[in-house]
């Protein structure tokens, strides 16, 4: 074993206008000056839809079918004043848990600022129609700092027999039409949550430096969920939009920020800040199977952060990407930042896939991997297969990370388990049973060697975190919404 470089230092902070500020200012103008009467909407429906759409690109698509064509109406929850299921601004909810049932395809959800556990602490909020959800509000729904002062974390509790499934988990291709067919159409948007993962998850110490992925009911503990913070699964022809988020401490084998899109629908992630986590920051994933390349989900992948993506365990050879790109599918990746993968930076199984202006720094084993293909970045035109060959700008730097000082030493003095010097440390026993084995023709059964590290996807708070995604590099990777 080895113990891993501390993180990287020199960098220029220059402060770049991503897209997402654009929609923050649109949606402010439309929420002020508004009204409500009893029981309606401080902000109209039309005004949020059009607002999202305009600044996301994604408008509902024409191929909308009945089950999704709803109008929709406003949702206000509030975990200071909320009470009851009515959702109005006088009256809202005190979680997003307690109304999902309420739901109907098109609404829209405000959440002020504040903790949310889900419904009864469970952990988990699972939505089957296609819905906009915005967070970061204060109490009165007129301003919103989703990075500041009025945060909206969605969270739970780590106790036994806790839910483990995605902290928010949209699958609208679950609903069906009247005659049997899936529903088609509409749009998602998930804009200006924290998604922290730190309190769902098992640690072998009180430090929280490792996490466990087994349960100990004789101590009450969950599992820590092995489940990503955000993860949408959209209909044929939907489109999703997710912005201004961030995703935390989550412990998935695929993706954090997990989006798989079906035929002829679109996906929008942008200034998004992804940090500590196992499996892939951010997944973009295909629902396609066809070869008519005019039908293949089309995504934008633009000014996110991607920071300390792990492996799905200490001796894995699978996960620790910033970005995972699946086949069929067509995706623009631009001004990103990729850093400190156990693995690599992106990991594309063969997409059509334009790479501009992204900086990948401190990744371990590669830079762009092209189903078995690693490269560093200056490798990546020469050699590169499906890649799009007009890509320019990528670069390798190296920056200075801004989190915390605590948690960067505890990451800084971890070790890494090889998979090599486990298998060394294996032996075989001349027992009775591995000698009846072994007359039986059957594998002979070695000792057992401990694979957990003592330091494995350390908890890093929100407040250690959010300071790494306040300002890009040089235009590159997400930044705080104003």
């Amino acid at each position: 074993m080895k113990k891993i470089l501390s993180l990287a230092i020199c960098a220029l902070f220059i402060t770049a206008g991503a897209n997402s500020q654009i929609s923050f200012k649109k949606l402010k103008d439309k929420l002020n000056g508004t009204e409500e009467s009893s029981g309606s909407s401080t902000l109209k429906e039309e005004a949020v839809s059009s607002s999202a759409s305009s600044s996301s690109g994604t408008a509902v698509s024409s191929k909308t079918t009945p089950n999704f064509a709803n109008k929709g109406r406003t949702w206000y929850v509030s975990r200071t004043n909320g009470s009851g299921q009515l959702g109005t601004k006088e009256r809202p909810a005190k979680d997003l848990g307690n109304i999902i049932h309420h739901l109907k395809p098109n609404d829209i959800v405000l959440i002020a600022g504040g903790v949310y556990k889900s419904k009864g602490s469970r952990g988990s909020d699972e939505i089957n129609v296609p819905v906009k959800i915005y967070g970061g509000f204060d109490e009165t729904f007129t301003k919103r700092d989703p990075w500041g002062e009025t945060k909206t974390v969605f969270t739970g509790v780590n106790e036994y027999m806790k839910l483990t499934q995605p902290r928010l988990y949209i699958r609208t291709n679950q609903q069906r039409e009247s005659n049997g067919q899936l529903s088609e159409g509409s749009e998602v948007v998930v804009d200006g949550i924290v998604f922290d993962n730190g309190p769902r998850n098992r640690y072998h110490t009180t430090e929280n430096y490792a996490i466990r992925r087994q349960a100990s009911p004789k101590s009450g503990q969950n599992p820590s969920p092995e489940s990503g913070g955000v993860v949408i699964n959209a209909s044929k022809y939907m489109n999703v939009t997710v912005q201004n988020c961030v995703i935390m401490n989550t412990a998935p084998t695929q993706g954090a920020l997990s989006v798989q899109v079906y035929k002829g629908g679109k996906g929008l992630i942008q200034n998004n800040l992804s940090i500590n986590n196992t499996g892939y920051g951010i997944h973009i994933k295909t629902g396609y199977m066809g070869s008519d390349k005019s039908l293949y989900p089309q995504f934008t992948v633009k000014h996110n952060t991607c920071l300390f993506n792990w492996k799905h365990d200490a001796i894995a050879s699978y996960g620790g990407d910033a970005l995972c790109v699946e086949r069929n599918l067509i995706a623009v990746v631009e001004n990103n930042v990729f850093g400190f993968g156990h693995m690599g930076g992106v990991y594309s199984h063969g997409a059509d896939l334009t790479l501009n202006n992204n900086l990948f720094t401190g990744n371990s084993k590669y830079d762009f991997k092209e189903i078995n293909a690693k490269m560093k970045v200056d490798d990546i035109l020469d050699e590169s297969v499906y890649l799009n060959q007009y890509s320019d700008g990528n670069e390798s730097a190296l920056i200075k990370i801004p989190v915390g000082e605590r948690w960067a030493k505890v990451y800084g003095n971890r070790q890494e388990i090889r998979r090599e010097d486990v298998d060394a440390a294996v032996s075989v026993s001349n027992s009775g049973a591995n000698q009846l084995r072994s007359m039986l023709g059957l594998n002979v059964q070695g000792n057992s060697v401990a694979m957990d590290a003592e330091i494995f996807l350390p908890l890093i708070t929100i407040e250690e975190a959010l300071p790494a995604g306040a300002l890009p590099w040089n235009g590159k990777g997400c930044q705080k919404p104003q």
